[in-house]
């Protein structure tokens, strides 16, 4: 029975799209020809809509503090689900669903919550597209754009529910998908369709699965055989469009904050310096992709226009004429997660795969195992250094696992205890002794941070009020305070009281001056036989995170 297109469609919309690209992400990897043969298309769907779907349960989540029957609108839904996507997307097809995504919102925010079928829905994926073609500096038919575009004709066409236009569309976008060959030559002579294409398709389906309520329909085959779809076998009208050469080396992703004037300098100065540029968001967010030969000063261009963060940088290396032979595995690698970026690169110059993570967005599960597969090691040590993300650890093990990698799960609750692991890490011995020294360092190791109250409550240490300095000791509030460097002096004093031979101190960038060397002169003090530690963190949540081993 059809479901209206309401806040609840757009949750189990974002539940199956993930289930279905996680189906299709190896095919979906194994067709991606253009911009770049990089094999990574699908992976990046997955991990796009793995955000997008994280975002929309949060706001079910907030709306469910109200009352058991208290539901968000399918306005804020949609907004969510873009908002998520944009700050998630990977790669040059992520970032192009992020923005479809945005133009839907656009138009189901202008419109309110009505749910009539026909007329939200046809116009939003007519937005949708538009703004696509929009946010891409040079638009290639052939792509998953002109997939885009097909769905949208098709669903404005249609007349009825939103089921039917969601039918009209998913089935528009599988026959223009089918025609990509024979619009890009590089699809064409591969003999494959086009794998964001592709992608999109899987998601139109699950908006037809969510509104019908059924399973998703079947996605096409992905590769033809070239004797039934030769190049010159194309209608006149849809010839080849040109093959990609050798292309830039590097690929640069990340997210902007900046105005819209400082974005439009942006995307004239990263035109002139590369390729497959897609600009995507609005409001002062916004998610950069652009393959240059020059990364760094791709980086310094969004610096000029504004806060770059959570950056990436991919060296294609020979992919973009050929997918190169793949390396062997090397025998092991430890992935750890970690907040800001001094941390980041302590632990990655110390060889671990790093996940980056931003105050207030933890990683996804497809983050993690996306780290293990980047290692490319037969066995990986993974490092959460948070309790709160011990699930979506075990869950990407277990992925990893099921891929064929050893895994070994440390339950590190803070990143300092991670620190202590690495430290003692030792990939020439058994994999076993391995896990159980590190283990054994981290398990040696107490943690505390320092953060500020947003509010009155209660604590294990008494009532604090807004604005308060609360000492976490292994979790939990051990001090309340009203000064940072004399509230973190007592954390350390009764840390201390039990022991111990080393202090690690990590430093956010907008602690106070000399408050790193107020503490040392601290711990020298009171604590002879004590040495102490100082990391900057950069842009962490806490400004001060404690190790004492």
């Amino acid at each position: 029975m059809p479901h209206p297109f309401d806040a609840a469609a757009v949750r189990a919309w974002c539940a199956l799209a993930l289930e279905a690209l996680g189906r299709a992400r190896e095919e979906i990897d194994a067709i991606n020809v253009y911009p770049v043969a990089d094999g990574d298309t699908g992976t990046n769907l997955y991990l796009t809509v793995e955000s997008a779907g994280r975002a929309v349960e949060a706001v079910f989540e907030a709306h469910a503090t109200a009352g058991p029957d208290a539901r968000p609108g399918l306005s804020e839904a949609v907004r969510a689900m873009a908002h998520g996507a944009l700050i998630g997307a990977r790669g040059n097809s992520g970032t192009i669903l992020a923005q479809l995504l945005r133009g839907m919102a656009e138009v189901l925010t202008d419109d309110g919550d009505e749910s009539d079928g026909s007329h939200l829905l046809g116009r939003a994926l007519r937005r949708a597209a538009d703004s696509a073609y929009e946010g891409v500096a040079r638009p290639v038919e052939g792509t998953v754009l002109t997939v885009a575009a097909a769905a949208a004709g098709a669903a404005a066409r249609t007349e009825g529910g939103a089921a039917a236009v969601a039918r009209a569309a998913h089935a528009a976008a599988r026959t223009a998908l089918e025609a990509t060959p024979c619009q890009l030559e590089a699809l064409g002579e591969a003999g494959v369709v086009d794998a964001g294409g592709r992608g999109l398709v899987e998601v139109l389906g699950a908006l037809v699965a969510a509104l019908e309520g059924g399973a998703a329909p079947a996605g096409r085959p992905v590769r033809a055989p070239r004797a039934a779809r030769p190049v010159g076998a194309c209608p006149a009208e849809a010839a080849p469009g040109t093959a990609p050469g050798t292309g830039p080396a590097y690929e640069v992703i990340y997210l902007l904050e900046a105005d819209d004037a400082a974005v439009a300098r942006l995307r004239a100065r990263l035109d002139a310096l590369g390729e497959s540029l897609v600009v995507v968001g609005g409001d002062g967010l916004w998610n950069v992709h652009v393959h240059v030969d020059d990364a760094g000063a791709a980086v310094e261009a969004g610096v000029d226009a504004g806060r770059p963060y959570r950056i990436r940088v991919t060296h294609f290396g020979a992919a973009a004429e050929e997918r190169p032979r793949v390396p062997e595995r090397v025998q092991r690698a430890v992935v750890a997660v970690v907040p800001g970026e001094g941390l980041a690169a302590l632990c990655a110059e110390a060889g671990a795969t790093v996940v980056p993570v931003r105050p207030g967005e933890p990683p996804a599960s497809g983050e993690l195992v996306e780290a293990v597969r980047r290692a490319h090691a037969r066995e990986v040590v993974l490092l959460p250094n948070d309790p709160d993300l011990r699930h979506t650890a075990a869950a990407a093990a277990e992925q990893a696992r099921a891929e064929g990698v050893r895994v070994a799960l440390i339950p590190t609750r803070s990143p300092v205890q991670g620190v202590a692991a690495l430290a003692v890490h030792e990939p020439g011995r058994r994999f076993d002794e391995d896990v159980v020294a590190m283990t054994s360092a981290a398990g040696a190791t107490r943690y505390a941070e320092l953060t500020v109250a947003e509010s009155r409550s209660w604590t294990m240490a008494g009532v604090c009020q807004a604005g308060d300095v609360l000492g976490l000791i292994d979790g939990d509030v051990a001090v309340i305070g009203a000064d940072l460097a004399a509230t973190a002096a007592t954390v350390l004093d009764r840390m201390l009281a039990a022991g111990g031979e080393l202090v690690t101190l990590v430093v956010a960038d907008d602690a106070p001056a000399g408050f790193a060397e107020g503490l040392e002169r601290h711990v020298r003090g009171g604590h002879l036989a004590v040495d102490t530690v100082v990391y900057r963190g950069g842009r962490q949540s806490a400004p001060l995170l404690i190790g004492v081993e």
